[in-house]
């Protein structure tokens, strides 16, 4: 009788479970092998606990009794008690996830945004920067230029082509910047 009660709880779990997770078709024919495996390694350990594992017509009656009562006196109950396990083992996985998104991802995508807009500030910041340095310099620049003009028209140096186009790409560079 133990075995039939055993083998209707095992095959209320089943059915609640297969129902509840969708197992696609070609997937139950499989698990209906799995149920009847643990189902017969279920039977065979109680029946070898009772009576050293002889198995007699009377083993029969038994189960089939242990099944009848099941699912006559336990079946609801214990269907509705794998169905409340199951809530609350989703709702447990759910505030679970839940929890992991407030406080893990969360505060990392909120660290790496405010890191992006610190470094766009600092960014922003060194480039005003530069500029204003670039402005001061300019005259600085030109007062360099108009100094260094003489000294080369009376040495009579003459600049070499690559210099010139140097020279020029680089003040091209910073009138850009104004």
């Amino acid at each position: 009788m133990r075995g039939g009660l055993a083998l209707g709880v095992l095959f209320d779990l089943y059915r609640v479970l297969s129902g509840q997770l969708k197992v696609p078709l070609w997937l139950k024919g499989l698990c209906d092998l799995l149920y009847w495996l643990i189902g017969t390694l279920v039977v065979f350990k109680l029946l070898y606990e009772s009576n050293g594992g002889e198995v007699r017509p009377f083993i029969f009656l038994g189960l089939g009794i242990g099944i009848i009562l099941y699912f006559l006196l336990f079946s609801r109950p214990v269907i509705r008690l794998i169905v409340l396990i199951i809530r609350i083992f989703v709702t447990i996985v759910r505030i679970g996830k839940r929890m992991i998104e407030l406080f893990l991802i969360k505060p990392v995508i909120w660290l790496y945004r405010f890191t992006i807009i610190f470094l766009g500030f600092l960014s922003a910041t060194a480039i005003f920067l530069f500029k204003i340095m670039l402005q001061l310099c300019y005259p600085v620049w030109k007062l360099l230029l108009w100094l260094v003009k003489p000294i080369t028209r009376r040495l009579r140096i003459p600049i070499p082509a690559w210099m010139k186009k140097t020279g020029q790409s680089i003040a091209g560079w910073f009138r850009r910047f104004f």
